[in-house]
């Protein structure tokens, strides 16, 4: 499958550092970056690298999930001051934040940010039972969001029938192309489906024309999902939001260090990490 098809020029390929996320906290690892400077001083780290991208959680002090527009502005301004990182925030945010919340960071003005494209119900963890609600309207008013701040949504996807309202974006034409796809498997605890090649190979052959897509494996499917990702010309994202570990039985020292092994790996398959401002070319970003 030629990358070029998705926009990437053949040999190329985008990495993605996944900081924090809503639930991985010290408690698990304590490599995960909470505060501001820590967050800063990961993805810069990050950047030395290889990321182009980096998907940011801010906390509060307490380490929770915070859609505090104070916190997420201290966060910007670090890590501009350390690099051109594309900073990608989460509308996701964290189990606690409301919609109203969930959005709140957009206001900072990322580059890009993660737009959910359905709903799913948690079947394990503190919220089993509970349902992350992203009905359709509720999509179409964080997009809306977005594209009147001119930030290019990242669109997550977790399992075939969320391709179904990607299809609908783009056919009222509320997303432009590049499309730009995460999908997101192995996130068993929130209902989504399994990361194994013939599921990410069936959705990979559905995405529409025009489209580049990322990879993200959830815990111990990370590395061959990002792989696998990569061989059919898409892009990679790593980090502690969706995988603690190293190996088995080893945390990871940081996200810095999940960088390091995808950037091997991507450079053994022939494939050269994006700069953030090549990224920015192909994704269709405004300079920031």
């Amino acid at each position: 499958m030629d990358a070029t098809v998705y926009g990437i020029p053949k040999g190329k390929t985008i990495i993605t550092a996944a900081q924090t996320g809503g639930l991985s906290s010290k408690k698990f690892n304590p490599n995960v970056p909470e505060q501001p400077a820590e967050i800063a001083d990961s993805a810069y780290a990050c950047f030395n690298e290889g990321a182009a991208v980096c998907h940011i959680h801010a906390r509060d002090k307490n380490g929770d999930p915070t859609s505090d527009l104070g916190i997420y502005q201290d966060i910007h301004e670090r890590i501009k001051a350390k690099c051109n990182i594309i900073i990608q925030d989460s509308t996701g945010g964290g189990p606690n934040l409301t919609h109203e919340q969930r959005i709140n960071c957009l206001k900072a003005q990322p580059e890009m940010a993660s737009l959910n494209m359905g709903s799913l119900m948690r079947v394990a963890g503190p919220y089993k039972g509970i349902a992350w609600s992203n009905m359709p309207e509720e999509i179409d008013k964080f997009v809306g969001e977005m594209v009147n701040r001119g930030i290019r949504p990242e669109m997550e996807v977790f399992n075939h029938a969320m391709l179904f309202e990607v299809q609908r974006l783009a056919e009222q034409g509320l997303i432009r192309k590049p499309f730009y796809i995460n999908i997101v498997l192995g996130m068993k605890y929130q209902g989504a489906e399994p990361a194994t090649p013939e599921t990410f190979y069936s959705i990979v052959q559905k995405l529409s024309p025009g489209t580049i897509f990322n990879s993200t494996g959830v815990g111990p499917a990370q590395t061959s999902i990002a792989t696998l990702g990569m061989l059919l010309g898409g892009c990679a994202r790593v980090g502690l939001e969706d995988n603690i570990y190293y190996r088995k039985g080893e945390l990871a020292q940081g996200n810095a260090q999940l960088v390091a092994r995808i950037v091997r790996i991507a450079r053994e398959l022939g494939l050269e990490p994006a700069t953030p401002d090549e990224a920015r070319r192909y994704l269709g970003l405004n300079k920031a």
